[in-house]
């Protein structure tokens, strides 16, 4: 059980759950977002609204203070007014691609530059950077969707790289990507129709298992890409 909880994209759906689980079971809840904090939350709120190196920065500086004992990023961004998952590379464009690998690698691999003389020496850190499965080369079967699988993909890369650097200087961390499952939010909204009963989870019921998953986390899983019941996945 975390003592205190660092949460990035802290104001999605399923980051405002995890911070309302943690808070329940009597955790410190520190929460980094561009929006600014809601009224009342009881937690510490950092808005990084430029989300630049600088003013990110700021923002982990001041959370760590709580001296966290786990961490979750929660930034992702699977469509938007720029546009829909491609369904095909004809409909590829290189200015959405760029926002994707943007919000779902660059703005996670920014906060962990960061977070990583803290990582390197914070005894039993733990990290969870939600990923997706769609992000997994070897389970692609469908195709489709370019723009995130290959920032996903990307992103994996990234957690399992700096898994192998931290591993050298701090052995009892552990870093992870986790696919959260489908959960309802307005992420997955365009796409529940066709989901068989019962595999759209509430945001409450991920964090649940999302924050199960983190307390079975040992240095051994460190770098790999999880599913939301704990089991490895391929990369």
């Amino acid at each position: 059980m975390s003592q205190s909880i660092l949460i990035m994209g802290g104001s999605s759906a399923i980051g405002q759950a995890i911070a309302r689980d943690s808070s329940a079971r009597g955790a410190v809840v520190s929460v980094i977002s561009r929006q600014p904090a809601p009224l009342e939350s009881g937690w510490f709120w950092y808005q990084d609204a430029l989300q630049s190196e600088a003013s990110s920065e700021q923002c982990i500086e001041q959370a760590l203070v709580q001296q966290p004992d786990t961490i979750v990023i929660c930034n992702g961004v699977l469509h938007d007014e720029a546009g829909m998952p491609e369904k095909t590379i004809r409909h590829l464009d290189s200015a959405q691609l760029a926002q994707r690998l943007h919000s779902n690698v660059v703005i996670p691999a920014q906060y962990l530059r960061c977070l990583f003389r803290y990582l390197t020496r914070t005894p039993e850190v733990k990290v969870l950077v939600l990923s997706a499965k769609v992000g997994s080369i070897t389970d692609n079967q469908l195709g489709g969707w370019y723009s995130y699988r290959m920032s996903k993909a990307a992103l994996n890369m990234l957690v399992k790289n700096l898994s192998l650097e931290v591993r050298r200087l701090n052995p009892s961390a552990c870093i992870v990507t986790v696919h959260p499952g489908t959960t309802d939010t307005p992420l997955s909204e365009p796409f529940q129709s066709n989901l068989p009963q019962g595999q759209l989870q509430t945001a409450a019921q991920t964090a649940q298992r999302l924050l199960k998953v983190r307390d079975g986390l040992t240095p051994e899983v460190s770098g790999a890409l999880l599913n939301w019941d704990g089991s490895v996945l391929p990369f």
